[in-house]
């Protein structure tokens, strides 16, 4: 057992041994700060996804929803999406476990998937929100928030509430981040064997 932990620990640089250390003493506290992070997100994604469910107007100009635009459903989708791993990481970075390599890379990988999605999401909702309420000269398409202009600012709120979970996911990203490289090693590639040729004498 102790010959095992010594090779493991001679195979690791001093650095990573003492952010190792570092890391094994403050895990308390950094699984639960990890914790709230990955709750935070929930109030946040569902706070932006109910407040563009009901983000509807009609008034002499007809009626908008935001079903009526893609960019707007796939906000909704991509908050449910967050919304819901947010929870299940959360539940699951709670529970103390032992820390193994393919649970890292689990972590990072998701975190990294899941940020580009609900910034795709903000993002594109963005500029549409943009084009509604300055609307294209170039193809005579006019302000659609100075009519509905209840629909336009809800629909802004929506996607601050939306970019402030994206900050959120960054931070998230870069725990699981170091979580990973800090602790394991890129794999350790062999040397290739030079293929000796016979010499013939001229």
């Amino acid at each position: 057992m102790e010959k095992g932990t010594t090779a493991v620990e001679a195979a690791r640089s001093p650095m990573q041994l003492m952010m190792g250390d570092e890391f094994e003493g403050n895990n308390t506290t950094l699984r639960t700060a990890e914790t709230f992070l990955r709750l935070l997100p929930i109030a946040l994604c569902v706070s932006a996804l109910v407040l563009m469910l009901k983000n509807s107007q009609e008034n002499e100009y007809g009626s908008v929803g935001y079903s009526d635009l893609g960019a707007f459903r796939y906000l909704v989708h991509a908050n449910g999406i967050c919304a819901g791993y947010s929870l299940l990481s959360a539940v699951f970075v709670a529970v103390p476990r032992p820390s193994t390599m393919p649970r890292a890379w689990t972590f990072f990988l998701l975190d990294q998937v899941l940020t580009y999605i609900i910034l795709g999401a903000g993002a594109v909702s963005t500029e549409v929100l943009y084009l509604a309420e300055n609307g294209d000269t170039e193809i005579t398409w006019s302000s659609a928030c100075g009519s509905f202009g209840q629909f336009c600012d809800k629909v802004t709120a929506s996607i601050a509430i939306t970019f402030v979970a994206v900050v959120c996911y960054v931070v998230l990203s870069l725990i699981s981040s170091y979580k990973l490289f800090s602790k394991y090693d890129a794999p350790i590639s062999r040397p290739t064997t030079g293929i000796e040729v016979a010499a013939f004498p001229a």
